[in-house]
Order: C-alpha cells, then sequence, then structure tokens
C-alpha cells in the first residue's frame, strides 16, 4: 500500500486550540482521521465537531499530559483505540518567561516536564506500532526560540533545543522502522499562550504568524511521499517579527 492509503490517522497532542486545534481541522480536511489530546473535553469536543463535519472519524481524549507517569499508558491505549496511528503531532506545550537567575526550580521543572518529558513519553507510547506497520510520522513543534537566545525566555528555550535534540536522535534511530521525524521551529504565532499567567512578554501580535499557517505547514510535512522527509522546518513570519 502507499503511504496515501495507510497514512490517515493522527494523534494531536494540545488539540483544544491554537496550533493543535487548526491542524486538527487542517488534517481533517485532506481526509486524515484525528485523535484529540488536551485537558478541556468541552474545547475538544467543539473542535471534534468541527472535524467531523469535514467528514472523518475524531474522538477526544481529555488527558493532562503534566501527569507523566500516566502518559505512555495513555498514548498507547490512543493507538489502540483509534489505529492505526501514523501520525503523532506533539503540540502540547505551555510558554515561560523570565529570567534564569529567577526561575525556581519547580518552574524549571514543571516547564521541562510538559515541554519536553511528556513529549518523549507520548513517543514511547506510539513507536511500537508504528514500527510493527513500518510507517510513521512524528511531528515535535519546537520554536525559533529553540536556536536563538531570548532574554526571559531561557527556561523554554532549553526545554525547545530539546526536543529538536529528541527529534534528531530519534530519526537516527528509527528511520530503519520506516519512521520519520520532522521538528518544526515556528517564530511567534498568535495563540493564547500569550495570554498566559506565565508570560509576561508582550509583542505585537499583529504581525505574528497565524496558527493556520503553522497547521499548513505540519499537513505539508506529513503529505510528502513516504520517501521523503522535512527533518527540519523553520517558519517565520515575513513581517520581520519574531
Amino acid at each position: 500500500m502507499t503511504s496515501t492509503t495507510v497514512e490517515r490517522r493522527a494523534i494531536i497532542t494540545g488539540a483544544s486550540s491554537g496550533i493543535g486545534k487548526e491542524t486538527a481541522l487542517a488534517f481533517a480536511k485532506a481526509g486524515i482521521d484525528v485523535a484529540l489530546v488536551s485537558r478541556s473535553r468541552k474545547n475538544l469536543e467543539m473542535v471534534a465537531a468541527a472535524a467531523r463535519a469535514a467528514g472523518v472519524e475524531a474522538k477526544v481524549y481529555p488527558f493532562d499530559l503534566a501527569e507523566l507517569e500516566q502518559v505512555r499508558s495513555w498514548i498507547e491505549e490512543i493507538t489502540t483505540d483509534f489505529a492505526p496511528i501514523t501520525i503523532l503531532v506533539n503540540n502540547a506545550g505551555m510558554a515561560y518567561t523570565r529570567y534564569l537567575s529567577e526561575t525556581p526550580l519547580s518552574d524549571w521543572q514543571r516547564l521541562i516536564d510538559l515541554n519536553l518529558t511528556s513529549v518523549f513519553q507520548c513517543i514511547q507510547g506510539v513507536l511500537p506500532a508504528m514500527r510493527a506497520q513500518h510507517q510513521g510520522t512524528i511531528i515535535n513543534v519546537a520554536s525559533i526560540a529553540a536556536k536563538q537566545p531570548l532574554p526571559e525566555w531561557g527556561a523554554y528555550s532549553v526545554s525547545k533545543a530539546g526536543m529538536i535534540a529528541l527529534s534528531k536522535t530519534l530519526a537516527a534511530e528509527e528511520s530503519r522502522h520506516g519512521i520519520r521525524v520532522v521538528s518544526i521551529c515556528p517564530g511567534a504565532v498568535n495563540t493564547p499562550l500569550w495570554d498566559a499567567d506565565t508570560v509576561q512578554v508582550q509583542l505585537n501580535r499583529s504581525g505574528m504568524l497565524t496558527p493556520e499557517i503553522v497547521a499548513q505547514s505540519i499537513l505539508h510535512t506529513v503529505q510528502l511521499p513516504q520517501q521523503a522527509v522535512i527533518e527540519s522546518l523553520t517558519l517565520m513570519p515575513s513581517a520581520g517579527i519574531l
């Protein structure tokens, strides 16, 4: 079978808003069934309804990825319940701004746990099934902050740089199993992230990327022929803003 006939089902984390939501809708319009993961069942149900209206199957899985000990087993359950999963989009995460000298250890650990360790656990949850079918695409949504030093974004930058290193190592280990790994590094994206209590930096949001643009880029990476992979993609606003 070709990848176009097999690659039809995706797990998307952080799917209730922002990039995750728009990726779910972009996938649905492309005919890809979606398993939606986030904390808010109510918001997930709204996204799922919109995906179903596009003609695909959509199921909601309201999990909190901060509960690290449960993440791998939850993803394994989804992989069984919504088989065959051939796409994983690791999008869930949090933003945080504070000078490194002022960052409490508890905040550092919470950020690394959610932005990096939960991604590691999601990956471990899907790998056995992807290896068995000798096909899979894993997209890790990092950030331009992983590549550029930005004052006050230190802990966040470290978590996203770790995601890039994770992506590169995973690709080296799993390509022989037919698994593609993509790290995407968007610049500033106009999402609810900027409204979080943990973010104290304000930029001109009108010049930022939209979640829809990032979602279309993610869709492009999974629609490539199986013999090709975009290993790393940096996506920046043309207006010049981060």
